[in-house]
């Protein structure tokens, strides 16, 4: 009996977990038999939750409405929530203290072995030297940005400094923006908004922590990004808006790289500056000379123009270090 209880609900967690199953599909994730599953689906429907049979050649089962389901998690599942909820970046303002109230509301809410196994799961983050996280955001600009991309409203943002400050609508640096926010990405703990702007129509990428959205009542139509890829797009849009983390040493190069190929590859907290069609700028930080002379190294392409000094020493040092290896 607790096989069939605990079974049927898996079956109920499955069916809740996304549109429609195939029944076949369903006796293959439980690893019974079809017959089996036909038989769990009759007990649900008996405890009074609407299991819908779709007809059909593309047919199957598939969850109703009218009836609020309980939690329903298993083992893997709850560990899974315990570890999303510890290891959660802190990028928006204030969730902190949410989290961790959301992960013992959870817990309260679990069966006594699941409880059990989230609770023996502790963990402590620790910061690596090559994290990158932008400012926390305003949870209402986070939302005002999300809820757009849902519902495809216009926006009408202003582009904060780099200080997260408003500059005044007389300032030389004020701009304010109309896009059509088509996606929310979330990248080396930043988040994007990829828009088309309504004003130049054209594709950006803007850092969320940088807009001062409000909504409007506009709608627009889906389009599809350039190239059709969404992660190559806004990883290698040089213009993104990033900028350069602190180091205790950075500096800067002019490579024989597009600005696209190299802001696919520098390192978070850096910064890419196209020039022309065939050259870019590349700022960046490390904890010493020889590091950022290692990393320029690794994009295999012409250098000019380093600043600082230091820098220009360092590259010299690298290299004759790097002719000076005995030949095997």
């Amino acid at each position: 009996m607790a096989s069939t209880s605990h079974r049927a609900l898996r079956l109920l967690s499955l069916l809740g977990s996304r549109r429609q199953w195939s029944l076949r599909a369903l006796a293959a994730r439980l690893e019974v038999s079809e017959r089996t599953v036909r038989r769990d689906l009759g007990t649900l429907r008996e405890l009074g939750y609407p299991i819908t049979t779709v007809r059909g050649p593309d047919g199957g089962y598939r969850l109703g409405t009218g009836r609020t389901l309980p939690l329903l998690f298993d083992h893997d599942q709850a560990l899974a929530i315990a570890v999303a909820l510890q290891t959660a970046p802190s990028t928006v303002f204030g969730l902190q203290d949410d989290t961790a109230r959301a992960l013992a509301t959870v817990q309260q809410a679990m069966p006594e072995t699941l409880r059990t196994a989230m609770e023996s799961l502790r963990l402590t983050q620790l910061q690596n030297y090559w994290e990158f996280p932008a400012p926390p955001i305003d949870p209402a600009a986070l939302s005002a940005v999300g809820s757009a991309v849902r519902h495809r409203r216009v926006l009408v943002a202003e582009l904060l400094r780099p200080d997260g400050t408003r500059p005044a609508p007389e300032d030389d640096d004020f701009t304010a923006a109309r896009f059509e926010p088509h996606h929310l990405v979330v990248w080396a703990a930043r988040w994007y908004v990829v828009a088309h702007d309504v004003d130049d129509r054209q594709w950006r990428v803007h850092r969320v922590d940088r807009l001062h959205p409000r909504h409007t009542t506009t709608r627009f139509d889906h389009r599809e990004v350039p190239g059709g890829d969404l992660a190559h797009f806004v990883m290698s849009s040089h213009d993104r808006g990033d900028v350069l983390a602190a180091w205790p040493c950075t500096g800067s190069a002019r490579l024989r790289l597009p600005a696209h190929v190299v802001a696919r590859w520098a390192p978070g907290g850096s910064v890419v500056e196209h020039l022309d069609a065939e050259h870019c700028r590349l700022t960046l930080g490390a904890w010493s000379w020889a590091g950022i002379a290692g990393i320029l190294a690794t994009f295999d392409a012409h250098l000019t123009d380093l600043h600082p000094p230091e820098l220009v020493e360092a590259c010299r040092k690298l290299a004759h270090r790097y002719a000076s290896i005995p030949g095997g």
